[in-house]
C-alpha cells in the first residue's frame, strides 16, 4: 500500500482513539446529569434542562463513540455465517459492507450540514421550555459523522490492503 495511506489510516486512528477514551467517560455526565434530575425532582423544584441536557449527551457520546467503536471491531457481525469464512472473504464482505455504510454516512453528513447551517443562521432553538440552541448539538453531530465517515474509509483501505495481501 502507498506511504499515505498508511499515513491517512493512522492519523484518522490516532485521532478517534484519542477521542474515543475521552468520549467513554460521557456516560458518568449523562449519570451526574441525570442523577441531579431524580434530586431535584425530589428534593426540590425539578430542573427544566436535565431531560435534554441528558439526550444532548447521549447524541455526543454515541455519535463521537461511533469511530473508536468501529475501529475496535465491536460492532455487530452475524457471526454464525461470517466466523467459518476465511480472513479474505472476511475482508471482501467487509468492504462491500462499508462501501454501504459509507454511502449511508455521505448521506447522513449531507443532512446534519444542511440542518447545522439552518440552525446557525436562523438561531434554532428547542421547543421545549427550556429553550436551547440546537446548533451546538448539530456541530456535535456533524463532527462525528466526519470522523465515522473517515473511520470507515480507513476501513476499507484495510479490507482492500487484506484482500490483496498486504500488511497495513
Amino acid at each position: 500500500m502507498p506511504r499515505f495511506l498508511k499515513q491517512y489510516v493512522a492519523f484518522v486512528e490516532a485521532i478517534n482513539y484519542r477521542l474515543g477514551r475521552i468520549v467513554m467517560y460521557g456516560i458518568f455526565v449523562m449519570v451526574g446529569i441525570l442523577l441531579w434530575s431524580s434530586v431535584s425532582k425530589t428534593f426540590f423544584l425539578p430542573s427544566l434542562w436535565t431531560l435534554e441536557s441528558a439526550q444532548f449527551a447521549m447524541v455526543a457520546y454515541y455519535v463521537l463513540g461511533g469511530p473508536y467503536s468501529i475501529q475496535l471491531g465491536s460492532n455487530v457481525r452475524m457471526d454464525l455465517f461470517y466466523s467459518p469464512w476465511s480472513d479474505r472473504k472476511k475482508a471482501w464482505v467487509d468492504a462491500f459492507t462499508v462501501l454501504l455504510l459509507i454511502f449511508y454516512l455521505g448521506v447522513l453528513l449531507w443532512g446534519a450540514v444542511d440542518s447545522t447551517q439552518y440552525a446557525i443562521q436562523y438561531n434554532e432553538r428547542s421547543y421545549s421550555a427550556w429553550r436551547p440552541y440546537m446548533w451546538p448539538i448539530k456541530v456535535v453531530m456533524c463532527l462525528g459523522f466526519t470522523l465515522m465517515l473517515l473511520q470507515s474509509t480507513c476501513e476499507l483501505i484495510k479490507d482492500i490492503a487484506k484482500i490483496r495481501g498486504v500488511t497495513l
